[in-house]
């Protein structure tokens, strides 16, 4: 017992050069600037709110950390194009009036992800559209979210579809 306990003591304090980075980025890509969206539409709103949501998820998510566009190993852009309301979900009354039962908020995004270490775009999408649903009374910001999230998560498994 003794002998197995001083092997695995010698073993534990040699240490090893092996590191674990989510999302198995490449190697010399450690910071990522994320920068506003130009915004095509009339929700001026979107900009600031989808740019929130990818600060708190993609370095996270990618394994880097934040750093400003000057310094940073790779930057993520875009443009958002297209933000649309829809009711996909309805039904008739015995009247003819329409019930709305659930709307959609839908967005549509150009969005690349630039190695500027390399200068080489390392994953783009130039139309990447999410939708998210919320019940008729519900406000709108509740689609608008999971439209959002869903678009961070689609640029995460984008660039990491590489690696």
């Amino acid at each position: 017992v003794a002998g197995g306990l001083t092997l695995i003591v010698v073993l534990g304090s040699t240490g090893c050069n092996y590191g674990f980075r989510s999302g198995s980025f490449p190697d010399h890509i450690r910071t990522i600037a994320i920068l506003p969206f130009d915004n095509d539409t009339n929700r001026f709103e979107l900009t600031q709110e989808i740019h929130e949501e990818l600060l708190q998820t993609l370095p996270g998510a990618l394994g880097v950390t934040n750093a400003g566009a000057d310094v940073a190993d790779a930057v993520v852009q875009g443009r958002i194009v297209r933000y649309d309301l829809t009711a996909p979900l309805f039904r008739a009354d015995q009247v003819g009036a329409v019930d709305v039962l659930q709307r959609q908020v839908s967005i549509r995004v150009e969005v690349e992800l630039i190695d500027r270490v390399e200068d080489v775009i390392l994953w783009d999408n130039l139309g990447l559209s999410t939708q998210g649903q919320y019940l008729e009374g519900e406000p709108e910001e509740i689609g608008l979210h999971e439209a959002i999230e869903l678009i961070a998560q689609r640029i995460v498994d984008g660039a990491q579809s590489n690696w």
